[in-house]
């Protein structure tokens, strides 16, 4: 019998998302590793965390850096043995840490063996993904990949086409086929037996396709338009979450957090649900897409705190009372939040960061910090396309620069400041060759700022960012009000600050966030304020109406 408070053990968590390519390299070929991250785990724990969420480490071609996968079972050799993850997720069980597996069951390789036999001609497994005849010599539907391009791929021996939603190396599983859920949950069962504690599931609300892939309105300038209306949350998809949780989730008490984009808050309640809940928490992609022209990310807009507030508050609102969010400004799939939200330069970038962590992870949810994050890294600095490695971003540059003849100077400024490889720099562990992070050459460029920005510098400054946030998950911790409470704005109408309170049983915290570089004042609300954490270091006491000083931060609790 699962008991009450283990049941909802991750309701109190932190979590440290790791990319394991590159996070540390244990035997110096260039790759992060599994052992690599085992022997970090002391410095993971020591920031304050609960639980890691590692990215995939299966066997795949790596097409998409392992979101790409050819078999479920097995650990790709670049990251490892079997053993080494046996090693790795006893070793965190010892520590009091869990394990959260990244598992990616909207598709497959197109290595995997379920593909190949498709390949073949096999009916059966020509059924567990989607083949269709071509229309008037051409795809079935216009549908545009994630990637840029067609979501169709032709198979002339065949000739027929294949749907692939991400890059053409990953096509989709075909959910409404019973065999193949059969199978997934299979896999979800065995890791659940092996000891992980739970799953986060990449681009999962993608499940069920309208079958008969109806054409959509093109984007500007290609033939091909996004279709998410017609493969994203659609109402089938509850049926599979629901039996996922019934035959996986539950049983083994797994934490859960479904990777959304595209999504409404009538959906992610039925999600999160209080009465048939599915899954435990949302991902919402959604919430950092204010900062661009609609789903492009190479289409950036200014940053505008008033957006930004209004976006987030009305999610904390939504979901207050069911199920809970994902607090997150970085990922693998974004470019580093302390550039794109803040300032990265030597004067600012240390206090950006801190600010961050405080206007975000003191809201209503489970805090996601991304391997970086927490020592401010930034965004890049590359000066020529081939130190970019992203699937991504080479699409783009072939159908940007090099067949539509833009500026490559333009696109190598949006990749350095919007691109996922942004995000996937190697972690900055000290101020040696390759910031400490391989003996060998790095499978992608080290950041040059490396020997100003690492982990090493930071241990040893009890002010730096690492160490204020080391203070800042120990006070959020403490707090009941953060951990339960109501989440209520103030200081809404300015373009600078995102100010809010939480509240539970008299219990009554502030934070208050200046994202600018500007001095502004902030009217509190009513009542004194012992200060809890501050970026700047010299507020003891708040009251009334404040000053705030360029990117200035502080958590305060009511006396």
């Amino acid at each position: 019998m699962i008991l009450e408070k283990e049941k909802n053990w991750w309701q109190d968590a932190a979590v440290y998302q790791i990319y394991p390519k590159s996070f540390y390299d244990s035997n110096g070929d260039g790759y992060g590793d599994i052992e690599g991250i085992r022997q970090k785990l002391p410095y993971i724990k020591n920031l304050g965390v609960d639980v890691i969420w590692v990215c995939p480490f299966f066997k795949s071609p790596q097409a998409d850096n392992g979101y790409d996968i050819s078999d479920y079972f097995s650990v790709d050799e670049r990251f490892g043995t079997m053993e080494d993850l046996r090693r790795l997720i006893d070793d965190c069980h010892a520590m009091g840490l869990k394990f959260v597996l990244d598992l990616v069951a909207n598709h497959t390789s197109d290595e995997h063996p379920w593909f190949k036999k498709a390949l073949s001609g096999d009916e059966k497994y020509m059924n567990y993904y989607y083949f269709k005849d071509p229309v008037d010599g051409h795809e079935p539907s216009n549908w545009a990949s994630v990637f840029g391009g067609s979501a169709w791929e032709y198979v002339p021996r065949l000739d027929k086409y294949y749907l692939h939603l991400f890059h053409k190396k990953q096509p989709d599983l075909n959910w409404e086929n019973k065999e193949v859920v059969d199978r997934v949950i299979n896999i979800m069962q065995h890791w659940a037996q092996y000891g992980v504690d739970g799953f986060r599931l990449d681009a999962i609300n993608y499940l069920y396709k309208e079958p008969d892939f109806p054409d959509v309105e093109p984007m500007p300038g290609s033939k091909y338009g996004f279709a998410n209306q017609h493969y994203a949350n659609k109402p089938k998809v509850n049926e599979h979450f629901a039996r996922l949780n019934r035959e996986v989730f539950a049983p083994y008490n797994m934490m859960t957090v479904a990777e959304v984009a595209y999504i409404e808050p009538e959906t992610a309640r039925e999600y999160c649900g209080k009465h048939q809940p599915e899954l435990d928490m949302l991902y919402i992609f959604d919430l950092l897409n204010f900062d661009q022209d609609g789903f492009d990310k190479f289409s950036p807009l200014p940053f505008d705190v008033k957006a930004f507030k209004q976006t987030i508050f009305h999610w904390q609102k939504e979901m207050s009372e069911i199920g809970r969010l994902a607090l997150f400004f970085s990922n693998h799939d974004q470019a580093r939040s302390v550039s794109r939200f803040g300032d990265d330069s030597d004067q600012y970038r240390d206090l950006s960061a801190k600010m961050q962590g405080n206007a975000m992870y003191m809201l209503k949810g489970t805090p996601y910090i991304y391997q970086g994050e927490e020592l401010g890294m930034t965004n890049l600095n590359y000066e020529k396309i081939e130190d970019f490695c992203d699937v991504e971003v080479m699409n783009t540059w072939q159908e940007k620069v090099i067949e539509g003849g833009e500026p490559a100077e333009k696109w190598l400024a949006l990749f350095n400041s919007r691109s996922r490889d942004c995000g996937r720099s190697p972690m900055q562990w000290t101020d040696e060759a390759n910031a400490g992070f391989t003996a060998g050459t790095p499978w992608q460029k080290v950041n040059s700022n490396y020997p100003k920005i690492n982990a090493a510098a930071q241990e040893k400054d009890e002010k730096s960012t690492l160490n204020f946030y080391r203070k800042l998950l120990r006070i959020r911790k403490g707090l009941k009000s953060v951990q339960q409470g109501s989440v209520t704005p103030f200081d809404m109408e300015s373009e600078n600050t995102f100010c809010y309170s939480r509240e539970y049983e008299g219990e009554t915290v502030i934070s208050v966030n200046n994202f600018k570089n500007v001095t502004c004042r902030v009217k509190l609300p009513r009542g004194s304020f012992r200060v809890l954490l501050s970026n700047y270091g010299d507020v003891a006491k708040v009251r009334g109406t404040v000053t705030l000083r360029p990117f200035e931060c502080l958590t305060a609790i009511k006396e």
